[in-house]
Protein backbone atom coordinates (compact mmCIF):
# COMPACT_ATOMS: atom_id res chain seq x y z
CA UNK A 1 0.00 0.00 0.00
CA UNK A 2 1.29 3.38 -1.13
CA UNK A 3 1.17 6.08 1.30
CA UNK A 4 -1.03 8.29 -1.14
CA UNK A 5 -3.60 5.24 -0.42
CA UNK A 6 -3.63 5.31 3.27
CA UNK A 7 -3.52 9.59 3.74
CA UNK A 8 -6.85 11.09 2.86
CA UNK A 9 -5.32 14.19 1.15
CA UNK A 10 -8.07 17.12 1.32
CA UNK A 11 -7.70 16.13 5.12
CA UNK A 12 -4.17 17.15 5.59
CA UNK A 13 -3.63 20.07 7.49
CA UNK A 14 -1.01 22.24 6.36
CA UNK A 15 -0.60 24.51 9.36
CA UNK A 16 -2.35 23.03 12.67
CA UNK A 17 -3.94 25.97 14.95
CA UNK A 18 -3.40 23.64 17.76
CA UNK A 19 -0.24 24.52 20.36
CA UNK A 20 -0.99 21.21 22.53
CA UNK A 21 -1.24 17.15 21.78
CA UNK A 22 -4.59 16.46 22.40
CA UNK A 23 -6.01 19.78 20.23
CA UNK A 24 -3.96 18.64 17.37
CA UNK A 25 -5.31 15.11 18.15
CA UNK A 26 -9.24 16.74 17.73
CA UNK A 27 -7.98 19.01 15.07
CA UNK A 28 -6.75 16.43 12.78
CA UNK A 29 -10.16 14.12 13.37
CA UNK A 30 -11.93 17.25 12.57
CA UNK A 31 -10.61 17.66 9.05
CA UNK A 32 -11.37 13.92 8.43
CA UNK A 33 -14.73 14.65 9.47
CA UNK A 34 -15.44 17.79 7.35
CA UNK A 35 -13.86 16.18 4.10
CA UNK A 36 -15.69 12.80 4.91
CA UNK A 37 -13.39 10.67 5.57
CA UNK A 38 -15.22 9.89 8.87
CA UNK A 39 -18.64 11.03 9.96
CA UNK A 40 -19.11 14.11 11.79
CA UNK A 41 -21.53 12.24 14.01
CA UNK A 42 -18.51 10.29 15.23
CA UNK A 43 -15.58 12.32 15.39
CA UNK A 44 -16.15 13.62 19.00
CA UNK A 45 -16.31 9.73 20.11
CA UNK A 46 -12.99 9.38 17.76
CA UNK A 47 -11.47 11.70 19.09
CA UNK A 48 -12.09 11.16 23.04
CA UNK A 49 -11.25 7.42 22.01
CA UNK A 50 -7.35 8.57 20.04
CA UNK A 51 -6.63 11.02 23.07
CA UNK A 52 -7.07 8.68 25.52
CA UNK A 53 -5.00 5.83 23.49
CA UNK A 54 -2.64 8.98 23.76
CA UNK A 55 -2.25 9.56 27.58
CA UNK A 56 -1.23 5.48 27.86
CA UNK A 57 1.42 6.70 26.10
CA UNK A 58 3.13 9.00 24.07
CA UNK A 59 2.67 8.04 20.40
CA UNK A 60 5.90 11.12 19.75
CA UNK A 61 8.61 8.70 18.52
CA UNK A 62 11.13 11.53 18.61
CA UNK A 63 12.60 13.34 15.21
CA UNK A 64 9.86 15.94 15.27
CA UNK A 65 7.29 13.41 14.51
CA UNK A 66 4.31 11.96 16.69
CA UNK A 67 1.78 9.12 15.22
CA UNK A 68 -1.39 9.23 17.44
CA UNK A 69 -3.65 6.21 16.29
CA UNK A 70 -6.46 4.05 17.91
CA UNK A 71 -8.58 1.60 16.87
CA UNK A 72 -12.29 2.22 16.97
CA UNK A 73 -15.76 0.57 16.48
CA UNK A 74 -17.28 4.22 13.95
CA UNK A 75 -14.38 3.39 11.87
CA UNK A 76 -15.04 1.41 8.58
CA UNK A 77 -11.92 1.25 6.72
CA UNK A 78 -8.21 2.56 7.66
CA UNK A 79 -7.81 6.31 7.22
CA UNK A 80 -4.70 8.56 8.07
CA UNK A 81 -3.96 12.01 7.67
CA UNK A 82 -0.92 14.24 7.88
CA UNK A 83 -0.60 17.74 10.29
CA UNK A 84 2.28 20.33 9.85
CA UNK A 85 2.94 22.40 13.19
CA UNK A 86 6.10 25.13 11.87
CA UNK A 87 5.81 25.85 15.74
CA UNK A 88 6.03 22.96 16.89
CA UNK A 89 3.97 20.51 19.91
CA UNK A 90 4.91 19.26 23.05
CA UNK A 91 3.81 15.54 22.64
CA UNK A 92 6.12 14.01 25.31
CA UNK A 93 8.77 12.31 23.05
CA UNK A 94 11.07 10.06 23.66
CA UNK A 95 13.24 12.33 22.81
CA UNK A 96 11.55 15.81 24.49
CA UNK A 97 12.16 17.67 21.13
CA UNK A 98 8.90 19.25 19.62
CA UNK A 99 6.70 17.37 17.17
CA UNK A 100 6.39 19.11 14.05
CA UNK A 101 4.55 16.52 11.71
CA UNK A 102 2.01 14.14 12.76
CA UNK A 103 0.71 11.73 11.07
CA UNK A 104 -2.62 9.88 12.69
CA UNK A 105 -4.03 7.03 11.82
CA UNK A 106 -7.49 5.41 12.60
CA UNK A 107 -8.49 2.08 11.97
CA UNK A 108 -11.37 -0.31 12.60
CA UNK A 109 -11.21 -2.05 15.77
CA UNK A 110 -11.76 -5.76 13.84
CA UNK A 111 -8.69 -5.29 11.77
CA UNK A 112 -6.07 -5.05 13.95
CA UNK A 113 -3.50 -6.90 11.07
CA UNK A 114 -4.26 -3.92 9.02
CA UNK A 115 -3.95 -1.55 11.45
CA UNK A 116 -0.23 -3.03 12.28
CA UNK A 117 0.55 -3.22 8.81
CA UNK A 118 -0.62 0.73 8.13
CA UNK A 119 1.88 1.71 11.07
CA UNK A 120 4.56 -0.32 9.81
CA UNK A 121 3.94 1.56 6.22
CA UNK A 122 3.68 5.08 8.01
CA UNK A 123 7.28 4.12 9.97
CA UNK A 124 8.90 2.72 6.77
CA UNK A 125 8.74 6.19 5.29
CA UNK A 126 9.35 8.43 8.43
CA UNK A 127 12.63 6.41 8.55
CA UNK A 128 13.55 8.48 5.96
CA UNK A 129 15.26 11.60 7.02
CA UNK A 130 15.10 13.71 3.77
CA UNK A 131 11.34 12.59 3.89
CA UNK A 132 10.91 13.83 7.67
CA UNK A 133 12.76 17.26 6.63
CA UNK A 134 10.66 17.85 3.71
CA UNK A 135 7.79 17.43 5.19
CA UNK A 136 8.63 20.08 8.36
CA UNK A 137 9.49 22.52 5.65
CA UNK A 138 6.05 21.76 3.29
CA UNK A 139 4.02 24.63 4.09
CA UNK A 140 1.08 24.30 2.09
CA UNK A 141 -1.55 21.12 1.55
CA UNK A 142 -0.68 20.86 -1.93
CA UNK A 143 3.35 20.42 -1.44
CA UNK A 144 2.57 17.73 1.79
CA UNK A 145 0.63 15.80 -1.38
CA UNK A 146 3.38 16.10 -3.73
CA UNK A 147 6.01 15.21 -1.76
CA UNK A 148 3.60 12.01 -0.78
CA UNK A 149 3.24 11.00 -4.12
CA UNK A 150 7.38 11.86 -4.48
CA UNK A 151 8.37 9.46 -1.54
CA UNK A 152 5.64 6.68 -2.97
CA UNK A 153 7.77 6.74 -6.16
CA UNK A 154 11.17 6.19 -4.40
CA UNK A 155 12.17 2.41 -3.35
CA UNK A 156 12.50 2.05 0.03
CA UNK A 157 16.14 2.33 1.51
Amino acid sequence: MKLSELIHLPSIVPELQSVERKGVIRELIQSLADNGAISAKDADAIAKAAIAREMQGSTGFGKGVAVPHVKHDAITKIVATIGRSGAGVDFAALDRAPVYTVFLLLSPSNAPEEHLAAMERIFRYLQRENFRKFLRLADSKQAIIELIKEADETPSE
